[in-house]
């Protein structure tokens, strides 16, 4: 079901708890919001639709995947700036990102998962976990 974004951001600033597989709607849910906003959004966490799970979403290659429980396990140390918007704020911030990360999770099966990530599609996953821990770029 597709859900309103939150934009409070005191709510936004709760951190989020491990999901479980009693979570799996607000996968499908993430999966629906994220695809309705697909014009201005490739990625989305549990917290933007008022979940504090770590549950995100993130465009891979042409198409949404989702992570449960996503842990950064390695990142490059080459790191770049660049500026970045939220559904959840207005207009964009300056941020630092690393170029490559691995990244350890459980897809919406709740299969583990480990793999690699670069350039623009590690951004939106560090962006996205950063949401679990209250931060908002």
């Amino acid at each position: 079901m597709v859900k309103d974004i939150v934009k409070d951001e005191a709510l936004l600033a709760i951190k989020s708890e491990p999901a479980t597989k009693a979570d799996i709607q607000t996968v499908r849910d993430l999966l629906d919001t994220v695809k309705a906003n697909e014009e201005r959004c490739v990625g989305m966490a549990a917290n933007m639709i008022g979940v504090h799970k770590t549950i995100l979403v993130a465009l891979i290659g042409d198409e949404y995947i989702a992570m449960i429980n996503p842990k950064i396990v390695d990142k490059s140390k080459e790191t770049y700036e660049t500026e970045e918007g939220c559904l959840s704020l207005n207009g964009v911030r300056t941020v630092t990102r690393h170029r490559i990360i691995t990244v350890e999770y459980m897809d919406k099966k709740f299969k583990r998962r480990r793999e690699i990530f670069r350039e623009f599609e590690a951004e939106i996953i560090q962006h996205e976990i950063d949401h679990f821990s209250g931060i908002i770029i």
